[in-house]
């Protein structure tokens, strides 16, 4: 081999280092558009450790409202405790006295309520664990409704529906 020829054939080799970040360039692209894309319909509810939400196929979002949180052993309502759980629902009649109190304390608010006298507008979320009792469930969204929210909803995820 000469040496004008071993000078070409290593200039052709090196200039192609280059190429082979191309690929990966536009892999990363597609990546970043496709996690932007995904992620922005997505909304976002108080997080708690301490409740497990149950699984759902429903597709309809939830509007912004007023949040219950039922942990294990506490109450909250937009993130502010109420009391502890099982007192509140050891406690006769079908109402939750200091649940309805903050619910009706929230009709001011214009985040998650309707203008005041607009019963049949108002909303509340209940965000609980997939393993509440039914009764304390039922106790809560009859407060709930006792404290004029006529739209009750469950925080649940969203699970994949099944092809068909």
């Amino acid at each position: 081999m000469t040496p004008y020829r071993v000078k070409r054939h290593r200039s052709r080799r090196s200039g192609a280092n280059h190429f082979v970040l191309i690929p990966f360039i536009d892999v990363m692209t597609i990546l970043v558009v496709f996690l932007l894309a995904h992620t922005a319909d997505v909304d976002i509810l108080p997080n708690t450790k301490g409740i497990a939400i149950p699984q759902s196929i429903s597709q309809q979002k939830p509007q912004p409202s007023v949040v219950v949180m039922v942990t294990k052993d506490s109450l909250f309502v937009d993130g502010r405790l109420i009391g502890p759980l099982a007192a509140l629902v050891a406690a006769p009649g079908p109402v939750i006295a200091p649940l309805k109190a903050a619910l009706v304390a929230q009709h001011d608010r214009p985040q998650g309520a309707a203008p005041k006298g607009v019963i049949a507008q108002r909303e509340v979320t209940i965000m609980g664990d997939k393993t509440m009792p039914y009764s304390v469930l039922k106790k809560i969204m009859m407060t709930c409704g006792d404290a004029d929210y006529a739209k009750v909803s469950l925080a649940v995820i969203t699970r994949e529906r099944a092809a068909t």
